[in-house]
């Protein structure tokens, strides 16, 4: 299995960058507690948009996202973090090319 990186961008207000930050590391920790689903992330600032805030996930396999997508609504985080986010501005998976 090939390894399934995601990126997900959001508009959030500058007051909320902290704590988006502070619930989307326990989002990652609440989706790993099913089994290492995710290998490893980073969240990410625009350079020219404060309030844009983007997550970098690599997921274990194109499963292991299926496999979040199907707990995403039973996490005790998830509603937290859709309350600080204004918006979806971009979501997308890829795998490799190479």
């Amino acid at each position: 299995m090939s390894l399934c990186a995601e990126v997900a961008i959001f508009k959030v207000s500058k007051q909320n960058i902290p704590e988006v930050m502070r619930v989307s590391l326990l989002i990652f920790e609440e989706i790993n507690q099913h089994g290492q689903l995710i290998s490893s992330y980073d969240i990410l600032q625009s350079t020219t948009r404060e309030d844009e805030v983007c997550w970098q996930l690599t997921w274990t396999s194109e499963q292991a996202v299926k496999q979040a997508a199907e707990l995403w609504y039973s996490l005790p985080s998830r509603e937290v973090l859709e309350s600080l986010v204004g918006e979806k501005l971009y979501y997308g998976h890829f795998t490799s090319m190479l």
